[in-house]
C-alpha cells in the first residue's frame, strides 16, 4: 500500500508499505479516506515540532472505513465509518488512572510520536475508533481538531454569559470560538490577519474582533468596560502572543494555553499575583470532547463545508503542501482525500 513519509525536515516521499496484518483481539483495520492537515504537520515539516523525530508518517486527523475487526470487538463491524482518536495512552499511569488519558505520561500521538495516517490502511485499537453514522467523511475527519477546542473550553469551566477572548483565528482557535459560542459566551476573536478575523465572524459567529497589531489591550478595554475578558484562550503557538496574553485577562480570570510552542513562557509575577490569575494548559482531547463536537456537528452549530478550504488527492498532496504553508494561501483546513 502507498504511504507518504516525512523523511526529514522539508522532505516528503511517497513509498510502498506492507499491508497491515489481520487485526488482533481488540483491533480493527481501517481504510483511511480523509486526512486533515494541521499545524502539527506544518511544524513537523519545518522542523519546529516538539517531541518529534524523523522519519515519520504524519497524519492524525483521520476518517475512514472499517475493513476488518479482531476478536473481542463488538462495537464495530466491517463497513462502519469512523473517526480516529489519535492519542495512544498507556492506560495505567497516574493521569490515565484519573481519567485524564489526554495527558498520559507516556503519550504516543499518531503522526507525532508514532507513525500516523498518511497511508491507505492502518491497524488501530478499536476503542480509539468512533462510529460516525450520519456524518460525512469530511465531518468525521474534523472531529479531532475541533475536539482540541472542546477540551480547552471544558478545562476553562466556562459559564454562560462570560466574556471570552480567543487569540488565534486558525483551525484550533476557530473551534474554541464556535464551542464557546455554543455554550453561551460572548466571544471576542483576536488575530493579526483581517481576513481571518472576517472568517471568525462569518463561521464562528463571534461577537467582536480585535486586530492584534492595533493596540489590542486598548481595544479590549473598550469592549469590556475596562474589565477585560474573564477567560482568555491562546491558540497561536506564538511565544510572543503567549507572553503578552497574561495582560489581557480580567482580575480573577483564567488563561488557557491551547497552542504549544517550543520555547519558554515568561510573565511578570507581581501582575500575575495582583490579578490572582489561573493559568491552565490544555492538551489533546478525550472521548467526551469528541462526543461534544459530534453533537455540535449534528445540530448544525459547526459547518464542516466552510471550515475545509483546500483539498488535494493523496497522490497530489506532496506537490501542494508547500503552497498551503504560504501566508497568502488563505488556508483554514486542508483535507487530503483517498
Amino acid at each position: 500500500m502507498k504511504a507518504i513519509i516525512c523523511e526529514q525536515i522539508e522532505r516528503f516521499a511517497m513509498t510502498e508499505l506492507e499491508e497491515p496484518p489481520a487485526p488482533k483481539a481488540g483491533e480493527a483495520v481501517v481504510r483511511i479516506r480523509r486526512i486533515g492537515v494541521c499545524g502539527t504537520d506544518l511544524h513537523a515539516y519545518r522542523g519546529n515540532q516538539p517531541f518529534f523525530t524523523y522519519p515519520r508518517i504524519l497524519g492524525h486527523e483521520l476518517a475512514g472505513i472499517v475493513e476488518a475487526v479482531g476478536d473481542q470487538v463488538t462495537a464495530l463491524r466491517e463497513g462502519d465509518q469512523v473517526s480516529v482518536i489519535p492519542y495512544m495512552e498507556c492506560g495505567h499511569c497516574i493521569a490515565c488512572r484519573n481519567g485524564k488519558t489526554n495527558c498520559c505520561t507516556d503519550m504516543q500521538v499518531l503522526g507525532v510520536h508514532i507513525d500516523g495516517g498518511m497511508r491507505e490502511r492502518m491497524t488501530l485499537p478499536a476503542d480509539h475508533l468512533i462510529r460516525t453514522e450520519g456524518l460525512t467523511l469530511d465531518q468525521s475527519a474534523i472531529l479531532e481538531p475541533l475536539s482540541i477546542g472542546a477540551h480547552a473550553v471544558r478545562r476553562s469551566e466556562l459559564r454562560k454569559g462570560e466574556t471570552v477572548l480567543v487569540i488565534g483565528g486558525g483551525p484550533i482557535g476557530l473551534g474554541v470560538m464556535a464551542l464557546a459560542k455554543r455554550q453561551g459566551a460572548r466571544v471576542i476573536a483576536m488575530d493579526v490577519n483581517d481576513d481571518r478575523l472576517a472568517f471568525c465572524r462569518e463561521w464562528a459567529m463571534v461577537d467582536e474582533t480585535v486586530n492584534a497589531r492595533q493596540e489590542p489591550a486598548l481595544r479590549l478595554a473598550e469592549l469590556t468596560n475596562g474589565e477585560f475578558p474573564t477567560v482568555v484562550f491562546d491558540a497561536t503557538g506564538s511565544v510572543h502572543s503567549m507572553n503578552d496574553s497574561f495582560g489581557m485577562v480580567a482580575h480573577g480570570g483564567k488563561l488557557v494555553f491551547v497552542g504549544l510552542v517550543k520555547a519558554d513562557i515568561t510573565f511578570h509575577d507581581p501582575e500575575f499575583h495582583k490579578r490572582e490569575l489561573t493559568l491552565l494548559a490544555s492538551r489533546n482531547a478525550t472521548i467526551t470532547d469528541f462526543n461534544a463536537v459530534m453533537a455540535a456537528v449534528r445540530d448544525g452549530s459547526i459547518d464542516a463545508t466552510r471550515y475545509i478550504t483546500h483539498r488535494a488527492a493523496f497522490a497530489e498532496m506532496i506537490g501542494q503542501f508547500e503552497g498551503w504553508m504560504q501566508p497568502g494561501a488563505g488556508v483554514i483546513k486542508a483535507m487530503v482525500e483517498l
